[in-house]
């Protein structure tokens, strides 16, 4: 067999369990046989020898194309998406540790699913009817902020006819034709930076656009710009609360812009959810979130810099469809859907939700 060919196999093989055992991720790494993670928990692929300096190098360069590998080995690590046999995709991080090329892929579905199906609140659709402003879904990597964005946007696409541009880095979900016109354009394939994609974006009639991550000041500033602008746009960010997020969009621009974004944020927020995964008792996994909309109160409290204070406004704002990460928590343990124990792991304030819980 030709060395090409084995090392398809093999990682086709790989994939192909990762698939038949409901797993999100598969883990390639020197000296430890393949590891895949089930409900948030890594396993062993213990049938399986471990894989050497040579078996990790092969399969990574297996999936790569030559431009991919040319970058990979000038910046020693790379992102991408890679499709297998058309059966699923996964999202690749290809790295360097200890001297060894390591690699993690996540698996996308090939269908997005609905807010229905991952357990979330319904309400959160009524984000998508407003014509302009800024949707933000945050949280610890790996617990679903973006297949959250993709529902949300699919929602938009199945039943509006919008003009839709997505940039990410890479393509993670493929939007299928529904009523909008969607174009997706993947950073370093399709467009240079996230920066230069977003000051583009303008002039390409955007109706809805969605920014796959918010990595720096100039993706930030110019997101919360094309809001302002009368676009309606959907975007994630690794932070852990609703107020939190508001203040790492701040303080990452310098301090003479930040009384322009508050004051901007002020006016085009819509929405905040932050999110978690939690093991279910009854196996996989249960979304918990933290939900803030946009409300007079919450806007005063961003344009006044008061951001500390907001916990305290979601925690009162049921009514105006607001909740509490420890409320949705506390509601998940009465529900019998996750144990006390994993919810106080969970919550930013263990202390007050075993208050709640009495």
């Amino acid at each position: 067999m030709e060395k090409g060919n084995q090392y398809k196999n093999f990682l086709e093989e790989l994939l192909q369990i990762t698939l038949d055992e409901g797993a999100s991720d598969l883990h390639i790494s020197v000296s430890r046989p393949p590891i895949i993670r089930i409900n948030g928990k890594l396993v062993t692929l213990t049938k399986k020898a471990p894989i050497t300096s040579h078996d990790a190098k092969e399969i990574v360069m297996e999936m790569m194309n030559s431009q991919q590998k040319e970058k990979f080995l000038k910046n020693y690590e790379i992102d991408f998406s890679y499709n297998y046999g058309g059966v699923a995709r996964f999202r690749v991080n290809v790295y360097f540790q200890k001297g060894e090329v390591s690699c993690a892929m996540r698996l996308i579905p090939s269908v997005i699913p609905t807010l229905e199906e991952l357990g979330m609140p319904t309400s959160l659709y009524e984000l998508c009817e407003y014509a302009q402003g800024f949707v933000l879904v945050t949280g610890p990597t790996g617990h679903g902020k973006s297949t959250t964005v993709a529902a949300l946007v699919n929602k938009i696409n199945k039943e509006n006819f919008k003009h839709i541009i997505t940039i990410e880095d890479p393509i993670e979900y493929l939007f299928k034709e529904g009523c909008s016109l969607v174009d997706q354009r993947e950073i370093h394939q399709d467009a240079l930076s996230f920066p230069r994609a977003l000051e583009s974006v303008f002039r390409q009639d955007p109706d809805v656009i969605m920014v796959g991550e918010m990595r720096d000041p100039v993706t930030i500033s110019t997101a919360i710009t094309a809001a302002e602008t009368g676009h309606l746009v959907f975007s994630t960010l690794h932070t852990n609360s609703a107020s939190q997020t508001i203040h790492r969009i701040i303080d990452t621009l310098p301090f003479e812009q930040q009384g322009q974004i508050r004051s901007q944020l002020s006016s085009t927020f819509i929405g905040v959810i932050s999110q978690r995964l939690i093991p279910g008792i009854k196996g996989g996994l249960v979304p918990a979130c933290e939900i803030m909309t946009a409300s007079p109160a919450i806007s005063n409290l961003i344009r006044e810099n008061k951001v500390h204070e907001i916990d305290l406004v979601i925690e009162t704002s049921s009514e105006k469809g607001m909740i509490s990460l420890n409320k949705s928590l506390f509601n998940l343990v009465k529900e019998k859907e996750i144990t006390l124990k994993s919810a106080l792991s969970y919550s930013r304030n263990p202390t007050e939700l075993k208050r709640m819980v009495g």
